[in-house]
């Protein structure tokens, strides 16, 4: 279907990129709300003010992006950047989208771990950490409607999540094997093999995880120069193959994250880790941004920029690939029968995952009664989401501040 509007005169080339830069590093600064807001202030600008592409063809590259691992919203500002400027159109809107946000949570990380001592920002987060518990929880609540329709789901989610949570296995590895494992039940009926995943699987099995020592990481400097040679290549490697598994949403970073930089590597504390978690949701771009929070702890701005680079340049990858090779492939049954896999493990990893951070945001407070509250601001916050559509960056802020009065009451132990 083409639109009956003929296409407005194409500009040069400087132009074009001078507008991607302009139009994405907009979006970059006011897209709060999550990615269904970005995508949607997308599809205005590029579709309906300014006729780039028709209404399906925004379609069919939505459809490829929310396929492939990495965080949709900003894989589709690439793809609509590819569309406008080619291949280095895809590299200066996807970089205008995501350098607004970087910085916004570089700043706010500086800010948590220089003030991290003082009993006020203690107070906040009391009340910012049930809230990103009610966060996960909605969202394994939407996951799960959209990943399990039928048994074999709900087998999967389960196993995934024993294998995770008990049996200590990687989640990317848990991941891969529910896609294996989905191949059969959710198999074409047709003759054929699955040769489009090997690539994809290999590149996954070829890259090393991050190996460093074990002790509890220390802060590094502003700018991380003492540790940035030590730290970039851990960085950069774990990032990467993060970025090149994070099926589902941006929060399915959570297991993968936990796993390595909690409880292998222990970089951050869980505290730590729960924190920056909020400090991703309370910038206007992708959450998986709170790979620059964990760079940042490690190797102050030039790892939280190694860490972004990681994260993101899959993304850059998939797109600048090729577009019509990823349309294509977004029909290939044996794709679409590993990913049924995989979708359901997501979800099992993520449940298993909020329990040690539940554990900490409500369980574990000095006073019952502020246990109480804290699950009580979790479960409020988990029905304003659910029930309300209440957008999660108001929700942090409503809790940040439920949590700065709770620190103001004599006695609460909240404020020193």
């Amino acid at each position: 279907m083409t639109s009956s509007t003929p296409p407005l005169p194409t500009p040069p080339l400087p132009d074009r990129l001078r507008e991607l830069v302009q139009l994405f590093g907009r979006l970059g600064v006011l897209g709060f709300g999550g990615p269904q807001a970005h995508i949607a202030m997308q599809n205005d600008e590029a579709v309906v003010r300014r006729q780039w592409l028709t209404q399906e063809q925004f379609s069919d590259g939505l459809a490829v992006c929310e396929m492939l691992p990495g965080p949709a919203s900003t894989q589709l500002g690439i793809y609509l950047g590819y569309i406008r400027a080619g291949q280095l159109g895809a590299l200066v809107a996807g970089i205008a989208f995501i350098a607004p946000a970087f910085l916004i949570v570089v700043a706010l990380s500086w800010a948590y771990f220089s003030f991290q001592a003082l009993p006020q920002l203690d107070a906040i987060f009391f009340g910012i950490s049930p809230v990103m518990i009610a966060i996960i929880l909605g969202f394994c609540w939407k996951l799960g409607k959209k990943s399990i329709h039928d048994w074999i789901g709900v087998a999967i989610a389960i196993a995934v999540g024993l294998a995770v949570g008990l049996g200590n296995l990687s989640p990317l590895i848990a991941f891969i094997l529910a896609g294996i494992v989905g191949l059969w039940p959710y198999r074409p009926r047709q003759s054929g093999s699955p040769q489009a995943l090997w690539l994809p699987l290999g590149l996954m099995a070829g890259m090393p995880l991050a190996t460093t020592s074990v002790e509890v990481l220390t802060l590094s400097s502003l700018w991380g120069v003492e540790r940035i040679s030590a730290y970039f290549w851990p960085l950069l490697s774990f990032f990467l193959k993060v970025g090149t598994f994070i099926f589902g949403g941006g929060l399915v970073i959570i297991p993968l994250l936990e796993f390595e930089v909690v409880d292998n590597l222990h970089w951050l504390t869980r505290t730590e880790f729960l924190n920056g978690i909020a400090i991703g949701q309370l910038s206007p771009g992708p959450v998986v941004l709170t790979a620059a929070f964990v760079g940042f702890k490690v190797a102050g701005i030039l790892g939280a920029f190694v860490a972004s680079v990681g994260i993101f340049t899959p993304s850059f990858l998939f797109i600048m690939a090729g577009a019509p090779i990823l349309l294509r492939l977004r029909q290939n049954p044996w794709v679409k029968a590993f990913l049924s896999g995989v979708r359901p493990g997501v979800l099992g990893a993520i449940a298993v995952a909020a329990i040690p951070l539940a554990q900490t945001a409500i369980v574990a407070q000095p006073a019952w009664w502020l246990s109480t509250i804290a699950g009580g601001i979790a479960i409020g916050a988990l029905l304003g989401l659910i029930r309300w559509k209440v957008p999660t960056w108001q929700l942090v802020l409503a809790g940040g501040l439920l949590g700065l009065v709770m620190g103001a009451i004599p006695g609460s132990g909240l404020a020193g």
